[in-house]
């Protein structure tokens, strides 16, 4: 695949981000992630001991759909609200 092609990303409910590879992930923090893969699981969820790779770690706790809008899940703001800053 060549720069000037698309890249392929596909949204899986309640899963992660399905990144046509290879892929450079830039953190916030600056560190970087490559993964020379054809596909990539992307964490959406950040549960992932491997974050920002997906370790499936979504599959373990049932959560309210998201909608298209990337609205974050109440019982999500619930916690996150909750948590010590």
């Amino acid at each position: 695949m060549s720069d000037a092609e698309p890249r392929t990303v596909r949204v899986v409910p309640n899963g992660p981000l399905m990144v046509q590879g290879p892929v450079r992930i830039e953190m916030p923090n600056g560190q970087v992630v490559e993964s020379d893969r054809f596909m990539v699981a992307v964490c959406t969820c950040r549960r992932s001991k491997d974050y920002p790779l997906c370790d499936t770690s979504h599959r373990r706790r049932k959560r309210a759909d998201v909608s298209t809008k990337g609205d974050v899940p109440a019982d999500d703001k619930v916690a996150s609200a909750q948590r010590p800053a």
